[in-house]
């Protein structure tokens, strides 16, 4: 995947400026595709000049003028391309669990403490998970919604979030809790 296709993914939700694109980023793709706004701001331009997203001046009185951008033929086509070539198998690529892999080797209290703060993180993730997953639902339960909503690929997408950081937390918990037991160490 490449970040045209988060940003085009993103647009899907309607018009949006760089910094609404940065803030959808921050609290939605980032959780599946990290990019730092200076990265989507050059995105934005290049998806422009290749005529996959459109933009617009939007004249504000008492703030610099922005400008809106929305997905064009062009690019609802490049998100179709991108689908039919199918998705590559994801795989591991984590600090955290080479950290682990070594901890016959190394002091076994840090890799607890570093199992400790990611399991932190990951319930961190959840709560802001479940906050998104009950915005997007309103007051309808989750079957209403996913049956009746317009757009249901960003709630898919949270719950898979979800999912992650669950599977994370529990993993740093066994692990950190095995840890531990073999090693003697105590909290």
């Amino acid at each position: 995947m490449a970040l045209k296709h988060a940003v085009l993914a993103a647009l899907l939700t309607g018009e949006l400026s760089g910094y609404q694109l940065a803030k959808a980023f921050d609290v939605g793709v980032a959780n599946f595709w990290h990019a730092l706004p200076q990265q989507l701001y050059a995105e934005l331009g290049r998806l422009e000049h290749a005529g996959l997203i459109e933009g617009r001046e939007v004249v504000q009185d008492s703030r610099p003028n922005k400008r809106l951008f929305t997905v064009t033929e062009s690019g609802h086509a490049a998100l179709q391309a991108y689908v039919d070539a199918g998705a590559k198998p994801s795989f591991m690529r984590d600090d955290l669990v080479v950290m682990v892999h070594a901890v016959d080797g190394v002091d076994p209290a840090t890799v607890v403490e570093r199992l400790d703060e990611r399991k932190a993180f990951a319930e961190a993730k959840i709560r802001l998970f479940d906050s998104l997953l009950d915005q997007m639902r309103g007051d309808r339960s989750e079957d209403d919604f996913l049956a009746t909503s317009d757009r249901i690929g960003p709630f898919l997408t949270c719950l898979r979030g979800r999912t992650f950081e669950r599977e994370n937390a529990d993993w740093c918990d066994r692990a950190a809790s095995i840890i531990k037991r073999r090693n003697r160490i105590h909290a």
